[in-house]
């Protein structure tokens, strides 16, 4: 008996790392290259292709839009096995995007590209998370999604890498191209280990607890959304606000690999920090050191300070994605991907007039500096709201 329940231990830890590297690798491909990617080729884009401030910030716009599109799906989808379904188109909609955008000149269609492109970054974030969390909760592992979202870490890596290799020797669109073949190698990971939810109920020892109160649910979707507005001002525009200043020009896709790099190992680091001062003081501390990485930009011209905002960048915004997931996922264990996608519409609403903003400042100004303090300030709101839930412990999960 024992040697079976060894056996049976050793196959669900085997059929773990298999189902986590599927996990990272749909995120490396549905946020790393069909989203991310267009963060360090945005400057290069400016170049070579004559997009304007204002057009830039309306494809980071129309991306924003259709993830939050893409969420609104998963969450009216109640039954997983759709959810698995929408997984897998998700994956091949993103490797399809991502090649298309350089094969049109046009604004339109890039708009239209990127805006599939976002809802194709639901696969690997809500749809896919959610599937890797039911996933574990089933099969009695630790409910924490720190070692999955190292997609996104290594997204950023992967595609700043590509773009720094490439950019010497190619086009912007043949570096789109480029970006869409190399997506090939993790699709299939990511479309073959991770499986397809069985259609039971979940054992009775993952019974959901009772619902959070209604108060507890709007100030952690409205400090959510403060998180979205901050971080996509500086997931869009970090590459091009470093590439201004002069030690720092043209090695926009070193930047952003110093980004992924950061952020790779953040997971853990955060999840460690969750464990020793609980959730929500390791949000709030995230939440600053965010806001530092957005206002150093605006406060100064050094290129150390600079890269250290790209750093804190890369170690925060993870992590608070990561830590508030995982919090609501643990509220709804049946169903997490669902409660997930509804937490994410307020992350989707920023991220959809954030860019536009930006973009209509710098049109207005020459900088970027307009926004990135806008953004702080949200970011500061975020943070009172994150306290006002410190405060009420009774109704936070435990």
């Amino acid at each position: 008996m024992s040697a079976t329940l060894t056996h049976d231990a050793a196959g669900v830890l085997a059929r773990r790392k298999l189902v986590l590297l599927a996990g990272i690798c749909s995120l490396i491909l549905t946020v790393g290259l069909a989203r991310f990617a267009y963060t360090p080729l945005l400057p290069i884009m400016r170049r070579e292709a004559g997009l304007s401030y204002l057009a830039g910030g309306w494809l980071a716009t129309f991306n924003y839009m259709g993830y939050m599109s893409g969420a609104l799906l998963a969450s009216w989808l109640g039954e997983l096995r759709h959810k698995f379904w929408l997984y897998r188109v998700g994956l091949v909609v993103a490797l399809l995007s991502t090649a298309a955008m350089g094969m049109t000149h046009q604004l339109v269609p890039w708009l239209a590209l990127r805006f599939v492109s976002g809802v194709s970054s639901t696969a690997g974030l809500l749809l896919g998370s959610g599937l890797v969390l039911n996933w574990l909760m089933r099969h009695g592992q630790r409910p924490e999604l720190g070692l999955h979202f190292t997609g996104i870490g290594l997204g950023i890596v992967v595609s700043g890498l590509a773009v720094a290799a490439m950019a010497p020797h190619l086009s912007w669109a043949q570096q789109w191209l480029a970006l869409g073949v190399l997506g090939v190698l993790f699709f299939v990971p990511a479309w073959r280990w991770l499986p397809a939810p069985p259609a039971v109920a979940m054992p009775a020892g993952h019974a959901a607890p009772p619902p959070a109160a209604r108060s507890w649910l709007v100030l952690i979707t409205g400090a959510y959304f403060c998180a979205g507005f901050g971080y996509v001002i500086s997931a869009t525009f970090i590459v091009a606000i470093l590439e201004k200043l002069p030690l720092l020009a043209g090695e926009g896709g070193w930047v952003w690999v110093i980004v992924g790099l950061a952020a790779t190992p953040s997971c853990f680091v955060w999840d460690r920090v969750a464990r020793r001062l609980g959730e929500m003081p390791a949000l709030l501390l995230a939440f600053a050191l965010q806001t530092l990485s957005i206002a150093l930009p605006a406060l100064t011209g050094s290129p150390a300070w600079n890269l250290l905002s790209a750093v804190l960048y890369g170690g925060t915004f993870v992590g608070i994605v990561s830590l508030t997931l995982t919090l609501i996922g643990r509220r709804f264990p049946g169903n997490p991907a669902k409660a997930m996608a509804r937490l994410t519409l307020s992350y989707g609403v920023a991220q959809i007039a954030a860019p536009a903003m930006a973009g209509s400042i710098a049109a207005a100004t020459g900088s970027y500096r307009g926004a990135l303090v806008v953004a702080a300030l949200v970011m500061l709101v975020g943070m009172g709201l994150l306290e006002a839930l410190r405060r009420r412990p009774g109704d936070a999960p435990g």
